[in-house]
């Protein structure tokens, strides 16, 4: 989510998606306020901008420096946020594009992890708004392959089983997240870090299991988005096919997909069972 070219053409889009998204608020509050009637139960919608949505207008359009993402995968994140926010946003990674997610969701919960702490330091040196949290984790890239296979030798690592939060026995599980990752249900999860290009590097493996357990295990109504980044790479193809599933995938666009998961709350025993995940 870091370390990027600096791609200029892409900062209109934020700014303009930014302030349409302030204007949209306004005009649906106008409109609420204009046909109010006090026998009807009306939703009236806070116009105000919030401090996070103006800082992140200023941000970019005042710096050179824009989000790795194209303006096209944006758009795929951008369309869910503006239906579903307020809402519950997790995001692996902390760069670029950390003001842009959090002022897309107003009022929401947006929650970035991040495993460098020094860059942590160093983005909210500038955005101290930000909600970001250091982790680690317990895989290497490298181990990749191993992972894959042995997976299904560990109950607590099947779907009949799985679970994140102290799940010790299931290497894919990251048990070394904060609190608040587990106490709250994430209505979208945005898998775009840790490193994933060199051996030693954490690789996304448990990144991809967790989101794909959380959502399952969900118990609030509606599916939980997730959207995986750089899928032209080998690892994160191959885990988002076997633990994502392919059923699921609602849009490829660039190296983005988005996967739209369904809990399993109320889905025969039948189905879940067994060892594949789709």
């Amino acid at each position: 989510m870091k370390y990027r070219n600096v791609i200029p053409e892409k900062l209109w889009f934020i700014i303009v998606g930014l302030a349409g998204l302030i204007a949209g608020s306004i005009i649906i509050s106008t409109f609420n306020r204009s046909n109010y009637n006090p026998l009807l139960c009306t939703r009236v919608v806070d116009s105000n901008p919030t401090t996070n949505q103006l800082n992140a207008i200023l941000h970019y359009a005042t710096s050179k420096i824009t989000p790795q993402q194209s303006n096209q995968e944006i758009r795929v994140s951008f369309d869910v946020l503006q239906l579903l926010s307020p809402c519950n946003f997790l995001v692996f990674g902390l760069g670029f594009d950390s003001q842009m997610w959090a002022a897309f969701n107003p009022r929401g919960t947006t929650l970035f992890l991040e495993e460098d702490p020094k860059w942590v330091q160093t983005v909210l040196k500038d955005a101290s708004f930000l909600h970001a949290q250091t982790v680690t984790y317990r895989t290497q890239l490298q181990e990749a392959d191993d992972l894959m296979k042995s997976y299904r030798k560990v109950p607590s690592c099947l779907p009949a089983n799985a679970y994140v939060n102290g799940n010790t026995e299931c290497k894919l599980a990251l048990t070394n997240l904060p609190d608040e990752v587990y106490d709250k249900e994430w209505d979208l999860i945005m898998i775009d870090a840790p490193r994933g290009w060199f051996a030693e590097a954490p690789g996304r493996m448990g990144a991809i299991w967790s989101a794909a357990v959380m959502a399952r295990n969900r118990k609030g109504p509606g599916v939980t988005h997730v959207f995986l980044h750089d899928v032209d790479r080998k690892v994160e193809k191959m885990f988002a096919m076997e633990f994502l599933c392919k059923k699921y995938l609602v849009k490829a666009v660039g190296r983005l997909w988005h996967f739209e998961i369904p809990s399993m709350a109320n889905v025969s025993s039948s189905v879940i069972g067994g060892n594949s995940f789709c």
